[in-house]
C-alpha cells in the first residue's frame, strides 16, 4: 500500500507496477479532495485520515501487507501500521518511510496558516515539477484546498511518544533533501521492534522520481526477505 506526499495523489505511483514482480500487487491511497475524489471534503487531521484507511485495509489483512509512504505519506503509513496492530493484531510485513523525519523530529512550522503564495513557494521549493499546475490559475484553484489541508495535517500531527511497530522499517532519503539531514533519518530506528535499515539516494526531496526503478528494486528485494 502506497501513501502519497502532501498535495499528492494515488497517480504518483501509477508507473510503479512495471518495476514490481508479478507476486506483488500495488495499492495506492487516494486521499479525499483530489482527482477522482475531488468532490470529497479534504481531511486535515491525522486521526480522521488514518482511521478510514485502516477500515478499508481490513479485507487485505489475510495476506502480507507492506506500507510505503513518501514525505507526509510516511507519517500516515506509520500511523496506519500502528492502528492495524492495535485493532487487528496484525503486523505489516514491512514499513518503508521516504523523505520524512522520524516522529518527534519534524521542524515546527505553520505554513497552513499563511496565504496561498507562501504555500505555493514552499511546494515549489521542494518540487519544481509542480510549477505548471500551481502557476495556472484554474488548475491552482483545484489543488490548493488539498495542499492546505495536507500542510495542516503535517504541521499539527503529534505522534505518540515512543510508539513502535512490529514491522521492520526501511528509511529512504535524498542526499540533498533541503529539509532532512540524512543522519537524522536514523531516528526512525527506535520506532520498530523488528529491525531497521536505510538507504540514501542521490537527489533532493523528490529523489524517487529519477531513481524510481532503483528504489522499487530495493523495496522488492526487502519484501522477499520479509517474514
Amino acid at each position: 500500500m502506497c501513501f502519497p506526499y502532501a498535495g499528492g495523489a494515488a497517480s504518483a505511483f501509477r508507473t510503479w507496477p512495471r518495476h514490481l514482480p508479478g507476486t506483488v500487487e500495488l495499492l495506492a491511497v487516494q486521499y479525499p479532495g483530489r482527482q477522482d475524489r475531488l468532490q470529497d471534503p479534504c481531511v486535515d487531521d491525522m486521526d480522521a485520515l488514518a482511521e478510514p484507511i485502516v477500515e478499508a485495509l481490513t479485507p487485505w489483512l489475510d495476506r502480507p501487507l507492506a506500507l510505503f509512504g513518501h514525505s507526509m505519506g510516511a507519517s500516515v503509513a506509520f500511523e496506519v501500521a500502528l492502528r492495524i496492530e492495535e485493532r487487528h493484531g496484525v503486523e505489516p510485513a514491512a514499513l518503508f518511510v521516504s523523505g520524512r523525519e522520524a516522529p518527534g523530529h519534524t521542524r515546527e512550522s505553520a505554513l497552513h496558516e499563511q496565504g496561498d503564495e507562501a504555500l505555493i513557494a514552499d511546494v515549489l521549493r521542494l518540487d519544481e515539477a509542480a510549477a505548471p499546475v500551481l502557476r495556472d490559475p484554474d488548475l491552482r484553484e483545484l489543488v490548493m484546498g488539498s495542499i492546505r489541508a495536507d500542510y495542516r495535517l503535517s504541521e499539527t500531527y503529534r505522534p505518540r511518544p515512543h510508539a513502535s511497530t512490529g514491522a521492520p522499517i526501511t528509511a529512504y532519503v535524498g542526499r540533498d533533501d533541503p529539509d532532512i539531514d540524512p543522519a537524522d533519518i536514523r531516528a526512525w530506528s527506535p520506532h520498530t521492534r523488528a529491525g531497521y535499515s536505510e538507504r540514501i539516494f542521490p537527489g533532493d526531496h523528490f529523489y524517487l522520481v529519477p531513481h524510481e526503478a532503483e528504489l522499487i528494486q530495493d523495496v522488492a528485494a526487502k519484501l522477499n526477505t520479509a517474514p
